[in-house]
């Protein structure tokens, strides 16, 4: 919706390369044939971003952090380059919500949520959340009138819900992530964890500057390949296999074979989107009840 009121034909969009695969779909299929260009850079390649600005230029746009690697974008930074260019910065929030993450406070000129996620938490309604200055929500408000993707009052009404509990959930959802973080780094069956809240990623130090705890959402790879994620996933027994995110409930996914399965083979690798790699997002239960859940499949392999 953003995009079709943001952006004409003729126009061109730098896009990080690691978004959720939905996006990349939306942009590849659909976008592209109103006549705008989208060029993919490395998320924490600030060079490639340079370098990619055109003339017609008008969006730079990033979720941070990066869905399912967890990489993290330098939001300062990025929004010089759009200024320098004259275009507008766009930041997805859904990992963080506003609880954990104020992009607009690091220079984004838009912030945009899937409020299906974290800003419900219990996954009962679709709807998203843009947010801006007033001149640019305005223009989007004349959008929505004259086109109508405006949710109904009922999810409207289930989302302000939701926001009353946001914070507390966003904090026990940070604090079950990283133990289970630590937890899976120290599995001899796990390949390599990918969460800010551990010291040795790379963007551990900008994600301490940029946000206030690190999210509930862990990714890993596991030793082997596809058939060896998939029998960890078809062993939890308290864990659901699905592949929304942002719930109570703690969920599992593969990837490469659904929130990314679309993509192909090259976008995925692009991606770091491996066969191996399996996405937690942390829910709410007993941390002890999900690390056993995971044991379970992970001694398999």
């Amino acid at each position: 919706m953003w995009l079709w009121r943001c952006l004409q034909s003729g126009d061109h969009l730098i896009c990080s390369q690691d978004v959720f695969g939905s996006t990349r779909v939306m942009l590849n299929n659909y976008i592209t044939k109103f006549g705008v260009e989208v060029t993919y850079v490395p998320l924490t390649d600030l060079d490639a971003w340079q370098q990619a600005v055109q003339p017609n230029t008008k969006m730079l746009f990033c979720e941070t952090p990066s869905n399912p690697m967890s990489e993290i974008a330098d939001l300062e930074a990025l929004s010089a380059i759009s200024k320098q260019a004259g275009a507008l910065f766009v930041v997805d929030n859904c990992f963080c919500t506003p609880i954990l993450q104020k992009p607009l406070r690091w220079g984004a000129d838009i912030v945009v949520h899937s409020a299906t996620k974290y800003l419900d938490g219990q996954g009962r309604c679709l709807g998203g959340a843009v947010v801006g200055s007033n001149e640019l929500m305005d223009k989007l408000v004349g959008f929505l009138r004259a086109a109508g993707p405006s949710m109904s009052p009922f999810n409207a009404w289930v989302f302000l819900k939701g926001l009353e509990t946001l914070r507390i959930r966003m904090q026990a959802h940070s604090a079950n992530a990283a133990e289970l973080a630590n937890w899976l780094n120290a599995h001899p069956k796990v390949g390599k964890v990918f969460y800010a809240g551990l010291e040795d990623h790379p963007g551990h130090q900008l994600a301490k500057k940029q946000q206030t705890d690190f999210g509930g959402v862990v990714s890993f790879t596991v030793e082997g390949g596809r058939e060896q994620a998939w029998s960890v996933l078809d062993s939890t027994k308290v864990i659901s296999l699905t592949a929304n995110l942002g719930d109570t409930k703690t969920t599992i996914v593969h990837p490469a074979t659904t929130t990314h399965g679309r993509l192909s083979d090259e976008d995925r690798q692009q991606a770091g989107i491996t066969d191996n790699l399996i996405r937690v997002a942390v829910g709410l239960e007993d941390i002890i009840d999900i690390k056993n859940d995971l044991k379970r499949g992970l001694d398999l392999i």
